[in-house]
């Protein structure tokens, strides 16, 4: 936890608008320490693409990461708040969401509207 802890102090040094925002409590006593030394494993597995890719949305991609782990931990009952980027992606695709709008009922996540912005980003903007 100590360790997590100096490395979120490390960040907002470098990063000094981020002063203030990070967490700073991983040391505390009542925090189990082995699903803390998990989470970290399970964070280091996620692949984070080439250099190029690294700088792109990779806090977006860590999210849509434990949604989907989350989801899948959680069965059946996990698909009622979460459909998978994939699914999302076919949806936009066949959407087009080309006049600046999209509507999503079921928001959740927000991941129709980021998957819309991926589509338009790719397709020149328009």
């Amino acid at each position: 936890g100590k360790a997590v802890d100096d490395a979120m102090d490390a960040i907002e040094r470098d990063n000094p608008t981020l002063k203030g925002v990070l967490p700073k409590d991983y040391a505390r006593p009542t925090l189990d320490k082995v699903i803390l030394g998990r989470l970290i494993d399970l964070v280091g597995t996620i692949g984070l693409g080439d250099k190029e890719n690294r700088s792109k949305d990779v806090l977006g991609r860590v999210y849509e990461y434990f949604l989907g782990q989350f989801a899948s931990a959680e069965g059946k009952k996990g698909g009622e708040f979460y459909t998978p980027r994939c699914v999302v992606r076919l949806l936009v695709e066949m959407i087009e969401p080309f006049k600046g709008r999209v509507y999503d009922p079921c928001c959740g996540s927000s991941g129709m509207f980021v998957q819309s912005e991926e589509f338009i980003k790719e397709h020149g903007g328009k």
